[in-house]
């Protein structure tokens, strides 16, 4: 389904924030030619996230970087630099992640571009956004993730503050742009101009906080503070976490705590009938819990606590959830090419009239369509 595919984008950005929002508008039918520089190209061709290598480069560029095109410039090269922007004429629109004033010392600022193709969307991501003492730092998941709060909101009160273990900025920015984008190209039907849009990482990360930041700042910026035990929400009571059961562990949700006492055949918890102890008194809660799941292994529980509608799961690692029908009937994954080899990914998680949207296309090599595109756009 190509809901995009009269669009072009030219994409300036590399690793992870920019290149995810031009992954899911090419997954959408847009057409995404990549700017990568001479020899080395995008930097996350080579920064490996584990010893896992397709075609002698990272997986995670190919992960994120399928079903686009390559066109090989240096922006510093001034005839380099003329074709681009014969491209940028052509464009919809323009991303890029780099630091603030990367752009501009390269010829390329907003206001460069707006004059060449005042219809364009001219997108943006970088690290803490373009003022202040900040905007010169790095804009690097972990980092972001360090001065943004979040890492005192994972594991229990005595732990390190503790990250997650997934590129979470990257990927949130990378979507708010996507966001940004769709409604500036939208407003952009009624108005016949183009906009400039931008996101910072740090922006993104402290808007994927809106819930307990918002508690924060209504009760009297008293800081959230994890569960001793089991910790699962900084603001949510008892049961609320992961607790390790006899063989396995068992997620628990929002439970109301006498009945679960009933279910489990736990009289400790019966006496918790007032709702304010389920926070307040939540670590007791939870080591009454944790104590009493050990005795069982989470298929027992489980079998006991699903018939009577209880929000709980068994926790899994990835190999035991991909033997699960659950998972098995979202049809996640799709193979890729790439050369004579393919490589197994997931797809975009986006339905349409019911149709799944999957591209057999796998990230191109280094300047792959330079000599291609050249000719189309008579450079």
């Amino acid at each position: 389904m190509k809901l995009l595919e009269d669009l072009l984008i030219v994409d300036f950005s590399q690793f992870l924030s920019g290149p995810s929002a031009s992954l899911r508008l090419a997954d959408m039918g847009a057409r995404v030619i990549k700017i990568e520089r001479p020899v080395t190209g995008d930097i996350c061709r080579s920064l490996y996230v584990s010893d896992v290598k397709v075609n002698g480069e990272s997986t995670i560029f190919h992960a994120i970087n399928r079903n686009k095109e390559s066109y090989q410039a240096d922006i510093k090269n001034p005839h380099d630099l003329n074709e681009i922007k014969k491209l940028i004429k052509k464009a919809d629109v323009l991303i890029h992640n780099f630091r603030p004033g990367v752009m501009e010392r390269n010829g390329l600022s907003y206001d460069i571009v707006k004059a060449l193709n005042p219809k364009l969307i001219y997108a943006s991501i970088n690290g803490y956004g373009d003022e202040g003492g900040w905007k010169d730092k790095p804009g690097q998941d972990l980092l972001l993730q360090a001065v943004s709060g979040l890492t005192f909101l994972t594991g229990n009160i005595e732990d390190n503050p503790t990250p997650m273990g997934v590129a979470v900025t990257d990927i949130l920015a990378g979507t708010h742009l996507v966001q940004g984008i769709l409604t500036a190209l939208f407003s952009r039907i009624t108005t016949g101009e183009g906009a400039l849009v931008e996101v910072s990482m740090l922006e993104s990360l402290l808007d994927f906080q809106f819930e307990v930041l918002t508690c924060f700042y209504n009760d009297g910026h008293a800081l959230p503070q994890r569960s001793a035990v089991s910790n699962g929400h900084a603001y949510i009571g008892a049961p609320y976490g992961i607790y390790k059961s006899a063989e396995g562990y068992l997620a628990l949700a929002m439970v109301d705590i006498p009945s679960l006492g009933r279910l489990l055949e736990c009289d400790a918890l019966l006496s918790y009938t007032n709702p304010s102890d389920w926070f307040d008194k939540r670590d007791k809660i939870k080591v009454i819990l944790k104590d009493h799941l050990s005795l069982k292994s989470t298929h027992e529980w489980l079998a006991i606590l699903e018939p009577a509608d209880i929000w709980c799961a068994e926790v899994f690692d990835y190999d035991k959830l991909m033997k699960q029908d659950g998972y098995k009937v979202l049809e996640m994954e799709q193979d890729v090419s790439i050369g004579n080899q393919f490589l197994k990914t997931t797809r975009c998680p986006i339905r349409v009239d019911g149709q799944i949207l999957k591209s057999a296309k796998g990230a191109p090599s280094l300047g792959e369509h330079t000599i291609s595109i050249q000719k189309e756009f008579d450079f």
